[in-house]
C-alpha cells in the first residue's frame, strides 16, 4: 500500500474530544433515581469487554494496553515517556491514538468500520510498553495488529471469504458468506433469533452457534427452541452438517450485567420497570432473546420515565450479515423541556404520515403512538454514540405494540473546537452555521419517529392467515397492478433483506424526515414559524440548512466507500449519498456539484433554496416511494437492485476526484468524554465525576471507569 493510500487510515489528529455535559440533570433526580441510573450504567459498561471482542481480536489486548500504560504513568505520561525515551510527539501520536480507540471501542471506526492506524513509528509504542510488565504483557498479545495494514482487505470489517475481518464468525478462517446465510436460514426456521450469538465453524465442520449468557450449559428449562444442542442439518446447502448451540458466550460479563441489572430493578420506580430488568436479567443470564423481547415490551410501557435506559445485543450494522447485534447500554435522563415538543410531533404524527407518498395498503392500521423522549446521556456504552434511537428493532413488536424513540440532546449539542465546514458555499454559511443544529433535530425527530415509525410490512402471519385482503391484493403505486410479493411465515424485514437491510432502512427514514420537513406545521412543532409556508423567515431557513446538510452529508459520505472492494463501510453514509445523487438527479437545476479547479479543490455545493417545495420534493418522493413499497412487499430483488444502483459510487468521478477531496477536507468525529457514577454503601448516595475533554481525560475516565 502506498503513502497516500495509508494516509486515509491514520489516526485523527488530533481526535475532537467532547464532554457530554450531565451534572444538572442528573443533579434534579431523586437518590433513588440516581441509583437505578448508576446501576443501568455499571450493567451497560460491564459489557465494555463484548465491543471490543466483537471489534477485532486485537482490541481487548489494546484496551488493556492502554490501561496498563494509564497505571504506570500515575497521571504524568510526560515523566513514562521520558523514562521510556520518547519525544512529545511520539507520546501525542501514542495518547490521540489511545482516545480514539477509547472513544470508538477498539480500533476500527464506528463510523465507517474501517481501521486507523497510530501516527508513529511503531518503536514507539514498543517503549512505552518496556516502562511496565504489564503493558508489555498486553502488548505483545496485540500480534503487532496496532500497525498492521500489509492485507488491505483486514482494514475493513465484513465477511471472510471477501477478505476482510469480522469476529462475529471467531476462528472460522474457512467460513463463507453462503454458510452464513444458510445458517442464518436455519435459525430463522427453527425459531431461534441470532441477535445475541456468533457462529464458529470447527475444523470438522461443525457449526456453533455462540449463546451469550451467563450460563454455560443449557438453562435448567431449556433455550429458546428447547433442550437439545446438537441438531443435524436435514436439507439444503448444509444437508448433513451439525448445528451445535453453545451456551455461555462472554459468560463472565454477563454474569456482571445480570447482577448490575437486578440491582437497577431493585431501585426502579414503577413495577414496569422492575418487570423490564428483571426480564433483561433472565435474558443476560440464560441467553433467551424470547426473555429479552418481553422486556422490550415492559420498556415501551414505561412512559415518561425520569431515567431512560436500553441495553442488549441491539444494532446489527457491524455484522456483515446485517443480523447479529452489537452490545450496547445507556442510561440518559430526561429534559422535559425538550420533550415537550417531541411530544407534539407524536400527537401531530397520525396528521404527518397520511402525507407520504402511498396509500393506507402500505401503512400501519393504527399509528401506535410511542414515548419521545429528549434525553441528556449520563452513560453511553458501544461502540459510539448515536443522535437518535427508534427501538426496539423486532418487526412484530413494532407492527403490534409499538415502539419508543429518544433524541439525545446533549449528543446533539456537543461541539467540537475549531470545526471547518467544506463545501457549503460562502454565501450559505451564516444560515448554514445558524441553523444546523435546528435542523438536525429536526431531521432526527422525524427520522425517529415518522421515518422508523411508518409502515406496515405485508405478511402471511401464519400459514393461510394475512394482514392484508389477500384476494383483493394492495395495487402498487409503482406498477399500478396489484402486488405479487409479501413476507412469508417466520420472515423478518432483516431475513429477507439481509446485509444490505440497515442501509435501506436509514435511506427511507432519512427520506420521510426529508419529506415531512418540507411541512410548515412540523417545523411549527420545534419552534419556527406559524405553520405557514414560508420559504423566507426561520422555518425556511431550517428547511434550507437541512437539505444543504443532508447534500454536505452524501458527499461526505463518500470516505466511507473502499474503491478497492468497492463496497461501503456504513449504513447512514451509503443511505446519505443515494440521496444526495437523487437530490443531483431532480432536475431543474435544483442540486449542483460547482468546481472550477480541475482537482475539485473548490468543490461547492449549490443547492437552489426556491426549489425545494418543488423539484427537490419530488425527487424525495419518488425515491422514498419506491423504497417503501420494495420494504412493504418483500419485494427483496427489484428492492435491493434499485437501492445499489442509487448508491452505486464507480471508479471514475465520484471513487476519484471527489473521493480525494472529500478525503483531504475530512474532519476528526467527535468521541465523547463521559463521566462516572460512585455509590456510597453506607448512604446510598451517588456522586458524579465529571472528566476534562482532553485526551488524558479520556484514558482517565476509562481508567476510573475498570475499577
Amino acid at each position: 500500500m502506498n503513502v497516500q493510500e495509508l494516509s486515509q487510515y491514520l489516526a485523527d489528529a488530533p481526535p475532537a474530544v467532547v464532554r457530554l455535559e450531565i451534572e444538572k440533570h442528573f443533579d434534579a433526580l431523586t437518590d433513588k433515581q440516581k441509583r437505578y441510573a448508576h446501576f443501568i450504567s455499571k450493567a451497560s459498561f460491564a459489557g465494555t469487554r463484548i465491543v471490543l471482542r466483537q471489534v477485532s481480536p486485537e482490541s481487548e489486548p489494546i484496551f488493556d494496553f492502554i490501561l496498563a500504560l494509564h497505571k504506570a504513568a500515575g497521571g504524568d505520561w510526560k515523566k513514562l515517556a521520558e523514562q521510556a525515551g520518547v519525544d512529545e510527539q511520539g507520546l501525542t501520536a501514542f495518547l490521540q491514538y489511545a482516545a480514539q480507540f477509547l472513544g470508538n471501542g477498539g480500533n476500527y471506526k464506528s463510523f465507517g468500520d474501517s481501521k486507523f492506524i497510530p501516527r508513529c513509528d511503531e518503536s514507539v509504542f514498543a517503549a512505552l510498553a518496556a516502562t511496565s510488565p504489564e503493558a508489555k504483557k498486553h502488548y505483545t498479545l496485540t500480534n503487532g495488529a496496532i500497525f498492521s495494514a500489509d492485507k488491505q482487505g483486514l482494514l475493513h470489517l465484513g465477511f471472510i471469504d471477501e477478505g476482510h475481518l469480522t469476529t462475529y464468525y471467531p476462528d472460522s478462517p474457512s467460513i463463507t458468506k453462503d454458510e452464513i446465510v444458510a445458517v442464518n436460514k436455519w435459525m430463522e426456521d427453527k425459531g431461534l433469533l441470532p441477535e445475541n450469538t456468533r457462529v464458529r465453524k470447527t475444523p470438522d465442520g461443525v457449526f456453533e452457534i455462540l449463546i451469550a449468557s451467563a450460563v454455560t450449559a443449557v438453562p435448567g428449562k431449556g433455550g429458546d427452541i428447547g433442550n437439545e444442542t446438537d441438531h443435524v442439518v436435514p436439507d439444503g446447502p448444509l444437508a448433513g452438517k451439525t448445528i451445535k448451540l453453545v451456551y455461555g458466550d462472554y459468560a463472565q460479563e454477563m454474569e456482571a450485567i445480570a447482577g448490575y441489572i437486578r440491582k437497577a430493578a431493585e431501585n426502579a420506580d414503577n413495577e414496569t420497570q422492575e418487570k423490564m430488568h428483571l426480564a433483561y436479567g433472565e435474558s443476560f443470564e440464560t441467553g433467551s432473546l424470547l426473555a429479552f423481547k418481553d422486556s422490550q415490551r415492559h420498556w415501551i410501557r414505561d412512559q415518561g420515565p425520569m431515567v431512560e435506559c436500553n441495553i442488549g445485543f441491539i444494532e446489527t450494522y457491524r455484522d456483515p450479515a446485517g443480523v447479529r447485534g452489537e452490545w450496547e447500554g445507556f442510561a440518559a435522563v430526561v429534559n422535559l423541556e425538550r420533550t415537550r415538543a417531541f411530544g407534539e410531533l407524536v400527537r401531530s404524527a397520525p396528521e404527518l404520515i397520511p402525507l407520504l407518498p402511498w396509500s393506507k395498503d402500505f401503512e400501519k392500521d393504527k399509528f401506535l403512538s410511542p414515548d419521545f423522549t429528549s434525553l441528556e446521556v449520563l452513560s453511553f456504552a458501544g461502540s459510539g454514540i448515536p443522535a437518535g434511537i427508534n427501538i426496539p428493532n423486532y418487526d412484530d413488536i413494532r407492527q403490534q405494540e409499538g415502539f419508543k424513540n429518544v433524541s439525545l440532546g446533549n449528543v446533539l449539542s456537543a461541539k467540537a473546537p475549531d470545526e471547518k465546514i467544506p463545501f457549503i458555499a460562502d454565501s450559505d454559511l451564516e444560515v448554514y452555521k445558524k441553523y444546523r443544529d435546528a435542523a438536525f433535530e429536526v431531521q432526527v425527530g422525524l427520522h425517529e419517529l415518522t421515518g422508523h415509525g411508518c409502515g406496515k410490512l405485508l405478511q402471511e402471519t401464519s400459514p393461510g392467515v394475512y394482514n392484508f385482503d389477500i384476494e383483493n391484493p394492495p395495487v402498487s403505486p409503482i406498477t399500478g397492478k396489484p402486488i405479487t410479493t409479501w413476507y412469508k411465515p417466520g420472515q423478518t424485514w432483516g431475513s429477507v433483506f439481509g446485509g444490505i437491510a440497515g442501509a435501506y432502512e436509514e435511506c427511507r427514514a432519512e427520506l420521510v424526515a426529508m419529506h415531512l420537513s418540507c411541512e410548515f406545521k412540523a417545523l411549527q412543532i420545534f419552534g419556527f414559524g406559524d405553520g405557514t409556508v414560508d420559504m423566507d423567515g426561520p422555518a425556511g431557513d431550517v428547511l434550507y440548512a437541512s437539505y444543504l446538510s443532508m447534500a454536505r452529508a452524501g458527499l461526505c459520505s463518500v470516505e466511507f466507500w473502499d474503491p478497492r472492494s468497492q463496497k461501503w463501510g456504513q449504513a447512514h453514509c451509503q443511505a446519505r449519498f443515494a440521496i444526495l445523487k437523487s437530490f443531483l438527479e431532480a432536475g431543474d437545476g435544483f442540486c449542483k456539484l460547482e468546481h472550477q479547479n480541475e482537482d475539485l479543490s473548490d468543490l461547492t455545493i449549490r443547492l437552489d433554496r426556491s426549489k425545494i417545495l418543488t423539484s427537490g420534493r419530488k425527487a424525495v418522493a419518488d425515491f422514498l416511494q419506491k423504497l417503501h413499497i420494495y420494504k412493504s412487499t418483500a419485494d427483496v430483488e427489484t428492492g435491493v437492485k434499485f437501492f445499489s444502483d442509487m448508491s452505486t459510487v464507480g471508479l471514475e468521478y465520484w471513487g476519484t476526484k471527489v473521493r480525494d477531496v472529500v478525503l483531504k477536507n475530512k474532519q476528526p468525529r467527535k468521541v465523547f468524554v463521559q463521566a462516572n457514577t460512585y455509590l456510597d454503601e453506607a448512604t446510598g448516595k451517588v456522586t458524579l465525576k465529571h472528566y476534562e475533554p482532553t485526551l488524558e481525560g479520556m484514558i482517565q475516565s476509562w481508567a476510573d471507569r475498570e475499577h
